[in-house]
């Protein structure tokens, strides 16, 4: 439809249609790598996630610039043809850990096991439940608030699970700091895919392959996205995602100094795009294992509150719904700042919204997950 479609109509149901089929493969395919990989690791493993939706998202303007100069219109829509054919085939292969298992006994055993001794806990505490409550009845029988006070504890969990597990998930302020990070990201992103082609043509007169290469300067910094990940595997994702945030303040307000054609001004801007690369890299990968070490709380303290099967899809599907409309307001924003009041100050507008969310996930964001050696307390992380 984007590729033979002459009309706005059909544009639009187009990029609608590709839009929804992205949401469903990020969604799933972050959910399956949650469920494959080991706690201790996802975040060099979200790494590796970050790393490639920072290509993708980046490279897709390189190389559509200089395809569309040296081939045309048809031939951009032909490389996305030929990755949608690679993505099926690889798709295709792929064996789910839940098809694996069967083909495991030791994993078998290992879940009956666990499932056995979940449905004995569960049985004990429906047993001793009524138990406890006449005692607290016979033993003061002239209090009529000690059956109340008792019932308080077993009736919030119950409430809990009765909830959606969205809205279970968006009742924890940690979660919401690691999606404000994520949308503050994809802004970014958004805003120099928009407006940074358009200003360099504009400015040094570059064409669109030169407008398009420039966007390396933001792509090689993604390719540290694994190293950042171990590192926030080891030493927890506050300091990384503060760090990010922060750094990337000075470098949205420097670009204002970006106003003329010189080689001086062209080093400058591609020294700041570099640094402002790093910085979100530094963000995005913590930040996508923050919400996968949220899930793991969630379901120790309240076990239950996520559904059965726990809801790894449904926190990810939040992520790339802030993930989805950092894309949208990104150009929106920088368009209309550009538009109204220049590029200087959709500079510092970006550097205030960095700003913002550097506190916000200072404050929030809680230090890498404990799994082995003893459980973290999170009492403080999760609203109840």
């Amino acid at each position: 439809m984007l590729a033979a479609g002459d009309s706005l109509g059909l544009l639009i149901t187009g990029r609608f249609l590709q839009g929804l089929s992205a949401a469903v493969v990020w969604t799933v395919g972050l959910a399956l790598l949650s469920d494959t990989m080991k706690k201790d690791d996802i975040g060099q493993a979200m790494g590796y996630i970050a790393a490639a939706t920072s290509l993708g998202s980046l490279l897709g303007p390189l190389l559509g610039g200089i395809v569309y100069a040296q081939a045309g219109y048809y031939p951009v829509f032909a490389m996305g043809f030929g990755l949608i054919g690679l993505d099926i085939i690889l798709r295709f292969l792929m064996i789910e850990k839940s098809v694996a298992r069967q083909w495991l006994p030791g994993e078998t055993t290992t879940s009956t096991a666990e499932s056995n001794s979940v449905a004995a806990q569960d049985q004990s505490e429906t047993v001793l439940e009524p138990v406890m409550d006449k005692t607290v009845e016979l033993s003061d029988p002239a209090l009529p608030s000690a059956p109340v006070e008792s019932e308080k504890p077993s009736s919030a969990p119950k409430l809990l699970r009765r909830l959606p597990p969205v809205v279970t998930l968006l009742r924890i302020p940690r979660l919401l700091a690691a999606l404000f990070g994520c949308f503050v990201t994809s802004n970014s992103l958004g805003s120099f895919d928009s407006v940074l082609p358009l200003y360099v043509q504009r400015t040094f007169n570059w064409n669109s392959t030169g407008a398009g290469l420039i966007f390396i300067c933001l792509v090689v910094p993604a390719l540290c996205g694994p190293i950042i990940g171990w590192f926030s595997d080891r030493y927890g994702s506050r300091a990384l995602t503060t760090t990010g945030l922060l750094g990337s303040v000075p470098c949205w307000v420097l670009l204002r100094f970006i106003t003329y054609n010189s080689i001086g001004q062209k080093v400058l801007l591609c020294a700041l795009l570099a640094l402002l690369g790093l910085f979100m890299t530094m963000v995005m990968a913590p930040l996508m294992a923050e919400i996968d070490h949220v899930l793991t709380v969630e379901e120790k303290r309240n076990p239950g509150s996520l559904g059965k099967r726990g809801a790894a899809a449904q926190g990810y599907g939040l992520f790339n719904l802030a993930y989805a409309i950092g894309s949208l307001v990104g150009p929106l924003w920088a368009g209309f700042v550009i538009e109204k009041a220049g590029w200087g100050t959709m500079g510092w507008s970006l550097a205030l919204l960095s700003g913002v969310a550097a506190v916000i996930t200072f404050m929030w964001t809680g230090r890498r997950i404990m799994l082995k050696g003893g459980e973290r307390r999170t009492g403080e992380d999760v609203a109840v």
